[in-house]
């Protein structure tokens, strides 16, 4: 019988094997010893079921948390598939809905069977298309990010657009907080990139992709996108956490909107942080983001200004670049306060199949965008290249005025 197996760090005063039980009836059948023998049968087959309890130590961090002594432990509970329709929001109510409220305890991963996952798209490109568009394969991807642009007009967009592009990066997307407005709306954002896109790309034969922010109301948003299919769009940015995993799925699997998904984590940190209740990062945005069909997962970097933890960082990419699994890899993107002088850090823990993401670290250069795509363009290249950072500036003048505005991090194998 296929099931979903859910991984949960629990605590509780008393009896770690009882809350376990607990929570694997109660979010099943609801009861069980008090049912007849007949009722038994006929629900054994929608009973959830305790796999194995693992105690952990006592955590003096965690009672000083909660203010008393917790005994800790890893549990594993199986929830059969035919208790629950193949969607998002019914497995995660099933597995964490009520549960959630507990406030003791974190869900860490849930296993699907393959039968399962059958029912899901994953990403439409994944790591292996995306850079078919781009024609680079040897080397992590550069993406960079608009800054500003509340307020601001077209005219300003193209220009910091083309200064981006200008400086080598593949990518550049727009603020995750841009949404429909007069000044820049969605579908002139969509026009006016392409064309300053196709000038650079004639003078430099240089592609760069433009991921333009699909926002509004949730209802309105598959025929938004599909608009900007029309229009020439290379790429979606969505903020899913704003709308759940479902509506992103439902753009993925809808076979008019033919261009790749880029989920932002924006909200996730309502839903992630704790170590001691709510969701673990690499299962939200790492396994989860990549079932339902995105195809670059934006997460906060372990070095940058929103650091998330590195084992939760790798723990994502991991996920999403899992060759073991029925999908197209996603391309993580670790991101957060990164400059050129990280890029020895990034391309040792992420690898080559991972993005380098830059906001302040492109436009906050000495001399403007351009220079700093071309101070990361520089730094990438040393990584791959066994070089040090401070021996690439000495030749690279843009990288040189990087390293002395922020500094660099040198990596020794």
């Amino acid at each position: 019988m296929s099931q979903v197996i859910a991984t949960y760090l629990i605590h509780d005063e008393k009896d770690l094997e009882k809350k376990a039980e607990g929570i694997a009836l109660g979010l099943t059948v609801g009861s069980w010893t008090d049912l007849p023998l007949l009722e038994q049968e006929q629900l054994r087959k929608h009973k959830g079921v305790v796999v194995s309890v693992q105690e952990l130590e006592e955590s003096e961090r965690a009672n000083r948390y909660f203010g008393k002594r917790l005994k800790r432990g890893i549990v594993r509970i199986a929830y059969p598939s035919l208790n629950f329709s193949a969607d998002i929001p019914a497995l995660l109510t099933t597995v964490f809905g009520k549960l959630s409220l507990d406030g003791e305890v974190r869900l860490l991963d849930l296993t699907f069977s393959d039968e399962w996952k059958r029912k899901f798209p994953g990403p439409r490109f994944g790591i292996d298309e995306i850079r078919k568009k781009l024609d680079v394969y040897e080397r992590p991807l550069l993406m960079s990010i608009f800054k500003g642009m509340i307020g601001r007009d077209l005219t300003y967009l193209s220009e910091q657009l083309k200064q981006q592009a200008l400086g080598g990066v593949d990518l550049v997307k727009d603020d995750e907080i841009l949404f429909e407005n007069e000044l820049t709306p969605f579908e002139k954002r969509i026009t006016a990139g392409k064309a300053v896109l196709n000038e650079v790309y004639e003078k430099t034969g240089k592609r760069t992709l433009y991921a333009v922010n699909l926002t509004g109301k949730t209802f309105e948003l598959k025929e938004k996108a599909k608009r900007a299919v029309e229009l020439g769009a290379d790429v979606l940015l969505f903020n899913v956490f704003a709308y759940g995993l479902d509506v992103l799925q439902g753009l993925r699997e809808d076979d008019e909107i033919t261009i790749p998904i880029m989920a932002h984590p924006a909200f996730s940190g309502a839903l992630t942080p704790s170590e001691f209740y709510g969701i673990k990062a690499s299962l939200l945005l790492g396994k989860l983001l990549r079932l339902v069909g995105a195809d670059f997962v934006l997460f906060p970097s372990p070095y940058g200004s929103v650091a998330l933890d590195k084992e939760e960082a790798l723990g994502i990419a991991a996920e999403l670049t899992n060759d073991k699994e029925p999908f197209k890899r996603s391309f993580p993107v670790p991101s957060a306060g990164i400059h050129p002088g990280l890029v020895p850090l990034l391309f040792r823990d992420f690898g080559i199949d991972s993005i380098v993401n830059a906001g302040g670290g492109i436009h906050g250069h000495p001399d403007g965008a351009t220079g700093g795509g071309r101070a990361f363009r520089a730094a990438i290249d040393a990584a791959l290249a066994g070089k040090s950072l401070h021996e690439a500036a000495r030749e690279n003048e843009a990288l040189r005025k990087a390293i002395d505005l922020w500094g660099a991090v040198e990596v020794t194998s």
